[in-house]
């Protein structure tokens, strides 16, 4: 079984803005807080996971390399709005954190994950890391769709 553990956090401009995102486009064909079923498009890859309910700073997470047309096809019949953002992928520390940069009705939202190897691993937060939010389900991009960012 895949176990995804990964802390997440607000972030303010810097460095990481050196490093160039690449797009991302995704949707839920089902965001119950138990089963997440998401698509997800990046360069010319589509991917189709799977996750289970959060735990902590852990899930059980699958993920699958689907043909692109597929990706875009599952992408009309997901719930909307469409997650749509830019993902900046920076090493510190031994660590790579992702930084997504959000678009459309959750722009103005960037947020930090890093993955760890256990919920006990320490690490460094590099000086652009803000307010930690691992345990609030508003950051989760399964509720952003239902909520989004704009409209808090």
């Amino acid at each position: 079984m895949a176990k995804e553990i990964e802390r997440k956090f607000l972030v303010k401009e810097g460095t990481w803005r050196n490093v160039k995102g690449t797009r991302y486009r995704q949707g839920y064909l089902n965001s119950a807080k138990e089963r997440i079923v998401r698509v997800r498009t990046v360069n010319d890859k589509g991917y189709l996971t799977i996750k289970g309910i959060t735990v902590g700073a852990s899930r059980m997470e699958f993920e699958y390399e689907i043909p692109r047309q597929d990706a875009d096809a599952l992408l009309k019949i997901c719930e909307k709005p469409l997650i749509e953002k830019y993902r900046y992928k920076i090493e510190e520390g031994g660590l790579v954190w992702e930084i997504d940069e959000f678009l459309g009705e959750n722009q103005g939202l960037i947020v930090a994950e890093v993955e760890l190897g256990n919920e006990n691993q320490g690490f460094s937060k590099p000086d652009w890391v803000e307010k930690e939010v691992t345990g609030d389900p508003r950051y989760f991009n399964s509720n952003l769709i239902k909520n989004p960012y704009t409209k808090w």
